[in-house]
């Protein structure tokens, strides 16, 4: 049976005003490298070349990034018959399915639309929760794909990829032999256009999490069992070991929990809502359910 969806105004707004903040860095970004690579064609062939790659692309270099692989219906038939039912209650395509082969208990969505979508989880999750928590977590990222948001996060990971590439290796390739004197501001500028892409894509990346709280909520009628689901996620995710989450951090944005390392920067920069607020949501949404039940 399908489930009534909804439009969500806040999600549509949010994207909206990214996508606008992020055109306007973008330009603030292309200028910067054109005062150091004077040719605008070589340029704009390398922006067009590489944002090309991210659309066409993103669900491979996401799945590269975590070590999923995708999975048929002869290697997880449970798990083909459980997202199978959760699309045709959310009215979507049935996507790729992948699996990660990780200690850390974590699931994605990635992909540039509907159509073209990847839902991946991961082995240590698949063997720590039960079916009704696993459900809701698949629910959560069909979410995602439902709610369109996975190929704004795609376009905006354009910025901060491509700048903290160049902030790595542009001194190496050379970028700089002949104007060493200003790398220390080209260097200050790359940061503060990486920072800037990082904080208008937070916004987005925390709100978007609790519309998929609510999709999930949504198609699977019992948002407790997410709750519970989020509780045991973010308890075995902070006794993994360091350096499995380090394999991983890359693309924690990603991530129904994020998984971040003790000593990353990245725990500077939250991408996702705190799990207390998520879970006090979807236990407000399970008992106003309950009161319309009874």
């Amino acid at each position: 049976m399908k489930r009534q969806w909804g439009r969500d105004v806040g999600l549509s707004a949010r994207m909206l005003l990214t996508m606008i903040l992020l055109g306007i860095i973008y330009v603030a970004f292309i200028g910067l490298i054109l005062l150091y690579v004077r040719n605008i064609a070589i340029v704009g062939v390398f922006v067009a070349l590489f944002l090309g790659a991210q659309y066409y692309f993103s669900d491979r270099i996401v799945l590269a990034a975590s070590g999923a692989h995708i999975v048929s219906e002869d290697e997880a038939p449970e798990l083909h018959s459980l997202i199978e039912r959760l699309c045709a209650m959310a009215d979507l395509p049935k996507p790729k399915i992948a699996i990660a082969d990780s200690p850390v208990p974590n699931a994605f969505a990635t992909g540039r639309n509907e159509k073209h979508a990847v839902v991946a989880v991961t082995s240590s999750l698949l063997q720590r929760l039960d079916e009704p928590e696993i459900e809701a977590v698949l629910a959560h990222e069909l979410s995602h794909i439902k709610n369109r948001d996975m190929l704004v996060m795609t376009i905006a990971s354009f910025v901060t990829t491509i700048a903290g590439f160049l902030m790595r290796y542009w001194f190496f390739i050379g970028g700089m032999r002949d104007r060493r004197d200003n790398i220390v501001l080209f260097f200050i500028a790359l940061a503060a256009i990486w920072v800037l892409s990082f904080l208008v894509t937070r916004a987005l990346s925390r709100y978007r999490e609790y519309a998929a709280d609510r999709g999930s909520a949504i198609i699977t009628a019992h948002p407790a069992n997410l709750a519970s689901a989020l509780l045991k996620i973010s308890g075995y995710v902070e006794r993994v070991p360091t350096e499995d989450i380090r394999k991983v951090e890359g693309i924690s944005q990603f991530f129904i929990i994020p998984a971040v390392s003790r000593g990353s920067i990245l725990n500077l920069f939250s991408t996702h809502p705190p799990i207390e607020k998520r879970i006090e949501r979807l236990r407000q949404m399970e008992a106003q359910l309950a009161g319309q039940s009874s």
